[in-house]
């Protein structure tokens, strides 16, 4: 089944999330080279694809994974959980209707 993996940042988090991001790529990319990643992607701080110094508010993976457990599993041994990045992650069932 999918699962969103739904994380808000702590405010100015930006040279963390540079600090965690190669760990926190490498992992998304396992799940990639699975075949099981849906999608995956910041959110810009301001209504711009690089938003510079303004950094990011949080992220969104959708994946799939045997159970919630086990997606609740992965999302909490995200390099950006142990970085202190995330100050909130939710996971969540979920069920692709279009496109």
């Amino acid at each position: 089944m999918l699962y969103a993996i739904i994380s808000e940042d702590i405010s100015n988090s930006l040279e963390q999330r540079k600090l965690a991001r190669p760990a926190h790529i490498a992992r998304l990319q396992q799940l990639n080279d699975e075949g099981r990643l849906f999608i995956a992607g910041p959110h810009p701080a301001i209504d711009n694809n690089d938003p510079g110094e303004a950094g990011f508010t949080g992220s969104l993976v959708v994946a799939e994974f045997t159970s919630l457990a086990q997606a609740q599993s992965w999302a909490d041994a995200d390099p950006y959980v142990s970085a202190g990045v995330y100050a909130k992650v939710v996971v969540k069932p979920f069920k692709k209707v279009l496109p």
